[in-house]
């Protein structure tokens, strides 16, 4: 049974930041606004849909919204290639070589490959994986998404700034974290989930300005008070919060099933409409 800690609420979703096609802003009581395209007021809550699609979305309780009013800001455009600057027109604050940061990869296709020390099978990778995280108390489902947007669970990959194996870890990265070979796959995924818990407990556990970290680096979060406005950035938490959710909400269809059939009451075969978990409710954080 996993211990949750609690986020901070309102860090957390002060600093989401929605896609290039939000419109409307949120101005909270404490004076943080939230970017969305479409919002759904449901009584006590207040859905706000951070795309014109109904995948992506947090639940804010409605009290704690003061108004709304219309995003007169440009938003920010996704990059021509993979070569251009993090920051699509935007001036980079500073040259990407320079930031001992991680940096999101391309594609899984466009990456080189290095042979890695030792390849794991899945169910070792799942091992390392699940043992990382209760190392560093964060929830293995988190570390899974993160894997899963950096490298797409390659232990080959390499990007063409350098960022290397499964959690991406570029070479100062990697050394800074006593991660010898960042293509032995137990070694990445040790290192990268330490640094994980690191950019949480540095941004305290806002999940949200960590992973703009993880993507972007830390002088840009604290340079841009938050997460960057690069589309690629934004894409990048977004992805990983979408496919958190995800497991959340199959893990929680699992146990009602399964709390249904201890009861002694046959499971439903009538279709439900599909709901997203939130990602910011108090207690459903992903430290542990």
């Amino acid at each position: 049974m996993k211990v949750w800690l609690k986020f901070a609420w309102w860090s957390v979703i002060a600093c989401l930041c929605s896609s290039a096609l939000a419109s409307d802003l949120a101005i909270l009581q404490n004076g943080n606004s939230i970017r969305h395209d479409h919002r759904r007021d449901m009584g006590a809550m207040t859905r706000l849909y951070l795309g014109t699609d109904s995948d992506s979305f947090i639940d804010v309780p409605t009290k704690e919204i003061d108004h709304f009013e219309k995003d007169t800001s440009p938003a920010p455009l996704p990059a021509a290639s993979s070569s251009a600057s993090p920051g699509p027109g935007v001036p980079s604050p500073a040259p990407v070589k320079s930031l001992p940061a991680l940096n999101t990869p391309p594609p899984v296709a466009a990456r080189t490959r290095a042979a890695p020390k030792q390849l794991l099978s899945t169910q070792q990778l799942s091992d390392v994986i699940n043992s990382s995280s209760d190392l560093h108390h964060l929830d293995p489902d988190l570390v899974n998404s993160v894997i899963h947007a950096e490298s797409g669970f390659n232990q080959h990959a390499r990007s063409p700034k350098g960022a290397q194996g499964l959690m991406q870890l570029m070479p100062g990265t990697a050394s800074a974290l006593g991660v010898d070979n960042a293509y032995d796959a137990q070694a990445n995924v040790e290192g990268g989930t330490k640094y994980l818990r690191e950019l949480l407990e540095r941004y305290n556990f806002d999940l949200v300005k960590a992973l703009a970290a993880y993507n972007a680096g830390p002088q840009r979060v604290e340079k841009y008070h938050g997460v960057p406005p690069y589309y690629e950035t934004q894409a990048y938490i977004a992805r990983i919060i979408k496919d958190f959710n995800r497991k959340k909400l199959a893990q929680q269809k699992a146990a009602a099933a399964a709390k249904k059939v201890a009861a002694g009451k046959p499971p439903s075969h009538h279709p439900v409409a599909a709901k997203q978990a939130s990602i910011a409710t108090p207690g459903q954080a992903t430290a542990r």
